[in-house]
């Protein structure tokens, strides 16, 4: 296959998968054999994933680009490699060869063969440098008419202007390791920040264990409790597993429970690399029953993950309003059962990465009116700025931080029960 093609190829059935048949990137990149990316070099995989994921960014913005050369809407596979070569003209390919790649990609499909002239026609109309320039692209109606009323147009568009860019990685540093990284940030809260990591496995400290993935946001979820040494914590809804090793590191005896076997693997991988320890159990919580209470439930209930759209550019293709209810009433059975397991005294730490109430300060909300001797606790956390922690728990936007690149979208609360 020609040179660039075959990782063409990946972006183009990637694209199709999840604009077409509703699947995440990451279940088409998860796929044993049928993943697009399979028989892929490591190097082609990165870069169809890479090149997806700046389609779907900015998907909007580049068909209004389009819509001045086209008379309609062409069909999907079509309009997805005219998407595609949009985004290598924009990143700099040289227009000969991206041009052609999509001529050759449209002849090798029987359902865009008879587009192929109209796809040569429209990109030799692009006159390089291409800027895909104009409003970032838009949340859905439903999630940005919801975002509106509560922050305000000025916030979703900032929010929206984020989601639009690639996201920084972010790393939890194991207590005592001192590594040193070019052109690392130590953010305010403590995690470092790295505008662009490449392979991750490659930095420095990797092999050794000295830290592990993780949103900055996400990780404010067991700074919570704050000390944690000798206490039993069980970590509900555990996979991947950053909140787990945050806890093993800090000394706590851990349970670490997910109802996914599969997802569990990549928490094994990193404790086995980071020499942390913890008791992995598959189960579903809402059926598991534990053999003692714990000092400390950390639930990172299932949600609609609109928090998370700048690192997860297929979510608002995925995400329906009518998921929401269905999502609301999981996270509340999971919310009581976990307030089962936590010893009288202790504290729960309750998060969703989710921007919507319903499945945040409403969900805590509800449980302190259903539950008599439960409390909300307001813990100071370095780093945090003033506003983020309100009455109504830790409250955390993609907007936040925005010139650093921002953050997950979290709402986080720590509750104790009244011994």
């Amino acid at each position: 296959m020609a040179e660039g093609l075959a990782a063409r190829r990946a972006v183009l059935a990637l694209l199709d998968g999840v604009l077409g048949q509703g699947q995440s990137l990451a279940e088409l990149a998860a796929e044993v054999s049928g993943s697009p990316l399979a028989g892929l070099s490591v190097g082609d995989r990165a870069r169809a994933q890479r090149l997806a994921s700046a389609v779907l960014r900015q998907a909007e913005p580049i068909d209004r680009m389009l819509g001045g050369f086209l008379h309609k809407a062409p069909p999907l596979g079509a309009l997805n490699i005219l998407r595609l070569a949009v985004v290598e003209l924009a990143e700099g390919g040289a227009a000969h060869g991206v041009v052609n790649s999509a001529v050759e990609l449209a002849r090798r499909d029987k359902t865009t063969h008879g587009l192929a002239g109209m796809i040569n026609a429209v990109l030799r109309k692009l006159v390089p440098p291409v800027v895909v320039a104009g409003p970032a692209q838009r949340l859905p109606g439903w999630l940005r008419s919801a975002l509106v009323a509560r922050y305000g147009k000025v916030a979703v568009g900032v929010i929206e202007a984020v989601q639009a860019r690639v996201p920084p990685v972010d790393l939890t540093v194991k207590a005592g390791q001192g590594i040193e990284i070019a052109g690392a940030e130590v953010l305010p809260t403590g995690s470092l920040r790295l505008a662009s990591a490449g392979q991750i496995s490659g930095l420095p400290g990797f092999a050794e264990g000295a830290f592990w993935v993780q949103d900055a946001a996400a990780a404010l979820a067991v700074r919570l409790l704050g000390e944690v040494r000798g206490l039993a914590v069980l970590d509900l809804c555990a996979a991947p597993g950053g909140k787990t090793l945050q806890l093993a590191d800090g000394g706590a005896v851990v349970t670490a429970l997910d109802i996914s076997g599969p997802r569990l693997g990549r928490l094994r991988e990193n404790l086995a690399r980071t020499g942390l320890a913890a008791t992995i159990v598959t189960a579903d919580a809402l059926q598991w029953q534990p053999e003692r209470l714990f000092d400390a439930v950390v639930l990172d209930a299932p949600c609609s993950a609109t928090g998370t759209i700048r690192r997860h550019p297929d979510l608002p293709f995925l995400r329906a309003e009518g998921d929401i209810p269905a999502l609301v009433a999981l996270q509340a059975q999971l919310l009581d059962r976990a307030l089962g397991f936590v010893k009288p005294g202790g504290r729960l730490v309750y998060c969703t990465c989710s921007l919507l109430q319903a499945e945040g300060e409403a969900q805590v909300a509800g449980a302190l009116a259903r539950h008599d001797g439960l409390e909300m606790l307001k813990p100071a956390i370095a780093g945090v700025e003033p506003g983020w922690m309100t009455d109504r728990g830790l409250r955390l936007r993609p907007d936040y931080w925005a010139e650093r690149g921002g953050m997950d979208g979290f709402y986080l609360a720590c509750l104790r029960v009244k011994g």
